[in-house]
């Protein structure tokens, strides 16, 4: 049972929700958000500073639904880049 537990900070885990795809803002088709289970990140994003690329349509819908490169969480990067901590 704990096999199946995802750990997930508050705001990606109601950003989430139910939503297991969306439509791909490059390509207007629909695309399964990324998979950590099933899917290796390196395929799919990549660093730039403190920014999440996205790489595939995965990771695309991924990036746009949890918000993930919204203003407070670029901020918090470079406070724990700034502080060693980070990537």
């Amino acid at each position: 049972m704990l096999d199946n537990l995802a750990l997930a900070c508050l705001s990606c885990n109601r950003r989430k929700g139910p939503n297991i795809a969306s439509i791909d803002p490059d390509t207007g088709t629909l695309a399964a958000l990324y998979n950590p289970r099933t899917q290796a990140w390196h395929e799919h994003f990549r660093w730039v500073g403190a920014r999440i690329e996205p790489l595939t349509p995965e990771a695309r819908v991924t990036v746009r639904v949890l918000q993930l490169n919204n203003v407070r969480r670029l901020s918090e990067r470079e406070a724990l880049r700034a502080a060693g901590l980070g990537l």
